[in-house]
């Protein structure tokens, strides 16, 4: 039976009946139905053995909500059945702001575990009378576990009215106290920075370690002296936290803004806390040390990064690397480099990428040759970025002498970025022979990224080369350099017996943007080219034309025998809007297979337009439902365009 077709009398009979099956539907009827006397019923329901009975029960009652059904659910959190209570407290907790009321008797019952219920409750009721509440059995309760539940509940309801509350408990039990402590950290009012400041001296290991953490997080300035205070005649783990947070406060570079004393006393601090095992403290350590360490730092810091594993524990090792890179290069880096650890190289190579200083190139070179392949392409790479024309005798013996592809890659985007060296020019363009395919890529790279007029003469000399990667490989640099300067080859090349470097030729065009259409007579041709690769790249190159000059011809793409062609002449007009193009799409929609009709649909939503609308309205009724939902969405995105 369906739940409309329930009158109020046949719920309350379905739920005091044994049939399970009516009993759940008419707990979700009477909760659809806000019906307040069905509350009894479905309180009893929540008892059920059948867990659809109870689920459907606990949402009826969420529904009705109001003071009758929490009236109704207080008595269950005397339950003996634990499922139950925890049932009806998590219905409290919901809607439990609808009767505080209801709710204030029982935080004076006997039973000190129904005045923890009812504590854990109110913390999730956001009224201000909550909060009165339990400020009051935070401070008079006789039980300390109803105390703790209170100030636990008043940190969930953070409002700063509390702060009066949790200060006076400050000198409760140790239990509470910790509660308190962490109940101020979550309300963040600076009224309770004085009341935690006078606790800490006379507070536990565990509650120091609270204020300090709420003090850090609280994050205010006047904290700091008393912190500096604190750092003496307290235990490691203490003063470690404290540490922590003091680099919280300060954040990063106001550290160097303290006096030299209080510089020098917090970085042996800093350099102590590096050893703690908790990696919150372990990060502020490397945090405060990227802005006041100095050369002795790095040498603690080296040993840390050295014992972490830098997947698991990637956060704290970059940060390890990023406070050896912020206090720069010196001899225990240099060191570092020159040991035959090559765990503590590729830390200090990973550091000194991040210097801005030429001074560790010398000694990566040097380590090149002595160390694995791995490193040896780290180190290579790291001198590309660093390097300059000084370094061209290295980066030559490299090319004469490595066989490694990595290596001669990083080589080669050396070579690229020297402008100014002499003979450069000819070094990269040796490498286009290489036998390495990707080395070859690497090269051409380099070669372009040079932009030398020197190159572009060599590279059209290249252009008459019998070989046909040669060739292509000429043409794609010559579109690079510059398609008006190259035409007569990159023309030339439209025409060549090799797909590829047909294809490369009308991709050249691609680089001028809508500049390119003035050579559309040279370019139409290849839209009938026996490769489809080179149709497929014409009509790239028309759809980012995309001037009304290109349309028809994207039209005539429509017809050609390759998907892949189709598909992309139907993503072209789709993205210029041609809504000239509607009738024909609509047409192809009547045979095409369903990748076709997917990207027809996707075009027709993005051109837009009364007929293109009709068309997708007669598309919601097809047999394939996933091209019913297509149509749907790009009738939706129609409507919106409107809107």
């Amino acid at each position: 039976m369906e739940n409309s077709q329930y009158s109020a009398a046949q719920v309350l009979e379905a739920l005091r009946s044994g049939d399970n099956d009516n009993a759940r539907s008419a707990a979700f009827s009477a909760g659809d139905m806000g019906m307040e006397e069905a509350v009894p019923l479905l309180c009893e329901r929540i008892k059920s053995e059948n867990i659809g009975v109870q689920e459907a029960a606990e949402y009826g009652l969420r529904k009705i909500r109001g003071p009758q059904a929490i009236e109704a659910l207080l008595p269950l959190l005397r339950s003996d059945e634990a499922p139950v209570r925890n049932v009806a407290m998590d219905i409290l907790r919901e809607i439990g702001v609808d009767s505080i009321e209801s709710m204030q008797p029982y935080l004076r019952d006997d039973d000190p575990d129904l005045r923890i219920f009812i504590a854990d409750i109110l913390g999730y009721c956001r009224s201000h009378q909550s909060a009165l509440l339990l400020g009051d059995a935070l401070l008079k309760d006789p039980e300390v576990n109803v105390r703790y539940q209170a100030a636990v509940s008043l940190g969930n309801l953070a409002f700063p009215e509390s702060v009066g509350d949790l200060c006076q408990a400050m000198h409760d039990e140790e239990w509470v106290q910790f509660a308190v402590v962490e109940a101020l950290a979550k309300i963040k009012d600076p009224s309770a920075i004085n009341a935690l400041v006078q606790l800490l001296p006379q507070s536990s290991m565990l509650v120091s370690s609270a204020i300090i953490d709420a003090l850090g997080g609280l994050g205010d300035i006047k904290t700091i002296p008393l912190l500096f205070n604190s750092l003496e005649n307290v235990s490691v783990i203490l003063r470690h936290k404290i540490v922590k947070a003091i680099v919280q406060i300060l954040s990063g570079r106001s550290l160097s803004l303290l006096a030299a004393k209080s510089q020098e006393r917090l970085r042996a601090y800093l350099l102590d806390a590096l050893s703690d095992n908790d990696e919150d403290i372990q990060m502020a350590a490397l945090q405060g040390l990227s802005a006041i360490g100095k050369e002795e730092a790095s040498s603690a810091i080296l040993d840390l990064a050295s014992e972490l594993d830098p997947e698991r524990k990637a956060e704290l090792y970059e940060a390890a690397i990023r406070a050896l890179a912020s206090i720069g290069y010196n001899d225990i880096v240099r060191d570092a480099l020159r040991s035959a650890d090559e765990n503590r190289i590729m830390i200090a190579m990973e550091a000194c990428q991040l210097m801005d200083d030429h001074r560790p190139v010398e000694e990566i070179k040097n380590l090149f040759w002595r160390v694995s392949r791995e490193l040896q392409r780290a180190a290579v790479a790291e001198v590309a970025q660093l390097g300059s024309c000084d370094d061209m005798p290295f980066f030559l013996s490299i090319i004469d002498e490595c066989e490694d592809a990595e290596v001669l890659k990083s080589a080669l985007v050396f070579f690229g970025n020297q402008h100014t060296c002499p003979d450069v020019e000819d070094v990269v363009f040796s490498q286009l022979e290489h036998r390495y395919v990707d080395v070859k890529e690497m090269a051409l790279e380099a070669c372009i990224n040079l932009h030398s007029s020197k190159l572009n003469e060599r590279f059209k000399e290249r252009f008459r080369s019998d070989d046909a990667m040669q060739r292509m490989m000429a043409v794609y640099a010559l579109g690079r350099y510059s398609v008006s300067e190259n035409l007569s080859e990159i023309t030339e090349a439209l025409e060549d017996a090799d797909p590829a470097i047909r294809r490369v030729a009308v991709e050249s065009f691609l680089n001028m943007g809508g500049a390119a259409e003035r050579y559309l007579p040279r370019l139409l041709p290849r839209l009938f080219d026996e490769d489809k690769d080179v149709r497929v790249a014409l009509v790239d190159l028309l759809g980012q034309i995309g001037t009304s000059a290109v349309m028809p011809h994207l039209v005539t793409a429509l017809r050609d025998e390759n998907d892949w062609v189709r598909i992309r002449a139907i993503e072209a007009l789709g993205v210029n809007k041609n809504t000239e193009a509607v009738p024909t799409l609509a047409q192809m929609l009547e045979h095409a297979s369903p990748m076709i009709a997917f990207k027809i649909i996707e075009a027709l939503g993005r051109i837009g337009g009364n007929v293109a609308f009709s068309v997708l309205l007669g598309m919601m009724d097809h047999e394939d439902l996933e091209i019913q939902h297509a149509a749907a969405d790009a009738v939706a995105a129609i409507q919106a365009e409107q809107e």
